[in-house]
């Protein structure tokens, strides 16, 4: 370990920031508390996360860790205790002015505080309570705080931590057992899983409390995270998207995070990467966590033993569509809502529009696209009063040429196809045209 004497508090939230740039699991959607004259602040359901959105909004977060001092020896972790990197650690009254003092210059709309193991979990969560008092009872600050509970910490500790918090969570490492036993052989799937499975027991308790005590307290009414890092111990898609449905079930979680594997340290039990992370199988995962939370989809329909990864050209949707053209083409006008939420290329809104829309008449393609259907996926394999939009055929080699391939467009089964238009082949460009005329199309 390597420390710096007399460090001023920026120089910590320059190194602390950015060792806090690898946990993800940091969005605030679901709770909403609205500042009384007592305090400052307050915290509302549009989520608040530490970046800006793609329209340009500012949806700003202090995300930093407390210390990056830790006695853990994780294999794919920068902080380990046996990487030589500076070291530096907050205090709780640092920590505390730190975001006051933002919040009011309007850098933040409130905190993500997570840590390295210093010294013990208990004393370490100790400390991470004591940031959140001063901030929520000295600065009386009403707005979000998201902290992390630390594995292996006292239940009184983890249930103090929940009062004072908006969102807990509570990392669970790597997809399996095995792997975390292979990469972090001092942290257990057990000591992660009790915290979760506190957090999720009093927070039913307190929903009970709070419809006869009304002024109750809240404990942690934003609900819990988790986090899981991709591609570091060669774990598949299934065991991924099955682990992150029982912990949607068991521990009733309102996101799990997915971040892809980054290569930080030198080890050998650590893959090697020459592509850089896995960016792609990141994103075909979170479109797959969508998927179980809003459509009614069960891992073992997206995929299976003998079918155990994605397909990274095709979105999760798409890719159990064509692997299930046994349900298709679905008519538009006759199909219920689940049936609609599993067509590629339709969504919750647009479902619930379809279902509304018809009520009053039959509809037609060009009505569905102004009601938001995706036609370019969804073509395939809907129907509206029995008739396709085009004909074409039902075959998954058909569909998977057609939707990969730029520019092509299912016009017929004759499978005309745009080119680029060139201005070194007009005989060509000619010869084709009479094709298509003598078509008849």
């Amino acid at each position: 370990m390597v420390y710096k004497e007399s460090m001023n508090i920026m120089e910590k939230l320059e190194i602390l920031a950015d060792a806090a740039k690898y946990d993800v699991a940091c969005t605030s959607s679901g709770t909403d508390r609205k500042g009384d004259s007592s305090g400052i602040g307050n915290s509302i359901t549009a989520g608040i996360c530490h970046s800006f959105s793609g329209d340009g909004r500012c949806i700003s977060l202090l995300k930093v860790l407390y210390t990056n001092e830790c006695v853990f020896d994780c294999k794919y972790c920068v902080n380990r205790a046996s990487n030589d990197v500076v070291r530096a650690s907050f205090t709780p009254e640092e920590i505390s002015r730190l975001t006051i003092e933002f919040y009011r210059r309007n850098y933040i709309e409130g905190l993500f505080l997570s840590s390295g193991v210093k010294d013990s979990p208990d004393a370490t969560m100790e400390e991470l309570i004591r940031s959140a008092e001063i901030l929520r009872n000295q600065y009386h600050f009403q707005g979000y705080i998201h902290l992390k509970a630390i594995p292996g910490a006292s239940p009184e500790l983890i249930c103090r931590a929940g009062y004072l918090a908006d969102r807990m969570s509570v990392n669970l490492e790597l997809p399996t057992a095995e792997g975390l036993k292979k990469l972090a052989p001092h942290k257990s799937r057990r000591t992660i899983l009790r915290p979760m499975k506190q957090i999720q027991t009093v927070c039913e308790e307190n929903k009970r409390e709070l419809t006869v005590y009304r002024h109750a307290p809240e404990f942690v009414p934003a609900g819990q995270s988790t986090q899981m890092i991709i591609g570091a111990v060669g774990e598949s898609d299934f065991q991924i998207v099955s682990t992150a449905e029982a912990l949607y079930r068991k521990f009733s979680l309102k996101r799990v995070f997915y971040s892809a594997f980054v290569s930080v340290n030198e080890d050998k039990d650590l893959p090697v990467l020459p592509q850089g992370p896995p960016l792609l199988r990141e994103h075909r995962l979170y479109q797959a966590d969508w998927l179980l939370r809003f459509y009614g989809f069960r891992s073992e329909e997206l995929l299976s033993e003998e079918h155990p990864n994605f397909n990274l050209f095709l979105d999760p949707k798409c890719d159990w569509a064509i692997s299930h053209l046994q349900y298709f083409p679905v008519e538009i006008n006759k199909a219920d809502y689940r049936t609609l939420l599993r067509v590629p290329g339709i969504g919750e809104k647009s479902a619930r529009r379809i279902i509304g829309a018809r009520r009053y008449h039959s509809l037609d393609f060009s009505e569905l696209k102004k009601i938001g259907v995706v036609l370019k996926r969804a073509v395939y394999f809907i129907t509206c009063n029995g008739r396709q939009m085009y004909p074409m055929k039902l075959e998954e080699d058909y569909i998977v040429r057609n939707i990969l391939e730029p520019g092509k467009m299912p016009f017929s089964s004759s499978e005309i196809t745009y080119r680029q238009l060139s201005l070194f082949d007009d005989d060509k460009m000619i010869m084709d045209r009479n094709e298509v005329l003598s078509s008849g199309l």
